[in-house]
């Protein structure tokens, strides 16, 4: 029997900042919440399609009264759309989409106080799904490990999959999809965390 192996990840990789100025397409991108929509404008972004953004941005912008809306077309979009807002300066620097009913969004935000990082973990309802220490700060942006460690430890990010899944390892591989503009590495670590936690056997020569 073998086990499943990942490439190398550095846990002590730390982005330059989280405030740099952003592109127009960062821009749009961040003032968009839900999941399902967030990707449809990477899409359209991508392939310079800014009438249908434009029309996008007007039917799936802000107001809840639209995202309930959405929610009842197909629960899956209001994956995100429930996060609470960001106060001035803030950026999502961070999220864990599951594959749930309603495509659930868990997200770290971090904003500058005087010489400062803060951050919070924040969930879409209301802080209901999370535990322990939410909030914490920094004179330089988190490594990639402690980013990990601080998000996974106010959200119970196992304890989720091992609730769905009950130890099947592959359905919960297939359950999350995290995403930083910050750390590239964050999905895979985070598999590789689930991996460990809960330890995928293969047989040998498959």
């Amino acid at each position: 029997m073998t086990t499943r192996t990942f490439p190398a990840i550095d846990l002590d990789y730390r982005p330059a900042g989280y405030f740099r100025p952003q592109s127009l397409e960062d821009y749009v991108l961040s003032r968009v919440k839900g999941a399902v929509v967030k990707a449809r404008l990477r899409e359209l972004l991508a392939s310079n399609e800014h009438d249908e953004v434009a029309q996008l941005l007007r039917e799936h912008g802000v107001p809840e009264e639209e995202c309930r809306a959405l929610g009842g077309v197909h629960p899956l979009l209001m994956g995100g759309n429930y996060l609470p807002g960001s106060d001035s300066g803030e950026v999502e620097i961070a999220r864990i989409f599951i594959h749930s009913t309603t495509g659930d969004v868990t997200a770290v935000y971090a904003r500058m106080a005087g010489p400062q990082i803060h951050y919070r973990v924040v969930d879409e309802y209301g802080g209901d799904t999370l535990q322990g220490k939410t909030t914490c700060e920094s004179t330089r942006p988190l490594t990639l490990g402690d980013l990990y460690d601080f998000f996974t430890s106010a959200w119970p990010f196992h304890e989720v999959l091992d609730m769905n899944f009950e130890g099947d390892t592959e359905s919960m591989l297939g359950f999350f999809v995290a995403e930083s503009d910050f750390y590239p590495e964050l999905d895979a670590l985070c598999r590789v965390r689930v991996v460990e936690a809960f330890p995928v056997l293969e047989e040998e020569g498959e």
